[in-house]
């Protein structure tokens, strides 16, 4: 599935900072990064992370059926994310285990994209989610 867009912002970039305590430079000062090789400040990595978990949320793609998140695998950031970039997510099903008499394991693959289509960030979220009960 592929989720609508969503532009961040430099408030984005700042109330993160400010919730995280995450000041560092290159998030943070506009005059250290003009001299750094990207020229501007850049989203903060779990910031796009962030983003993208709540972009899949936001589409209705898993229901209610999500009961816990198990682990994070596989987090690449491969590009930045500048003020103004939009983010959508192309996600897609690599592990279904449906082996509990009530819950399974979902494995879903994150591709972040920007609005060229490059890929800024991969990861693979697995977590714990209902299963379908049969109907009787």
């Amino acid at each position: 599935m592929t989720t609508r867009g969503r532009t961040v912002d430099i408030g984005d970039i700042t109330t993160y900072a400010g919730l995280t305590g995450d000041h560092y430079q290159l998030h943070t000062d506009a005059a250290f990064m003009a001299g750094n090789r990207f020229g501007q400040r850049i989203a903060h990595g779990p910031l796009t992370f962030s983003l993208a978990v709540g972009l899949v949320g936001l589409s209705g793609f898993y229901g209610d059926a999500i009961v816990a998140l198990v682990e994070i695998t596989g987090l690449k950031a491969t590009r930045p994310v500048f003020p103004g970039d939009t983010l959508h997510v192309v996600a897609r099903v690599d592990v279904h285990d449906p082996s509990g008499p009530k819950y399974g394991t979902l494995g879903v693959t994150y591709s972040v994209r920007n609005q060229t289509g490059e890929e800024v960030m991969t990861f693979l979220q697995t977590m714990l989610a209902k299963r379908r009960q049969k109907e009787s």
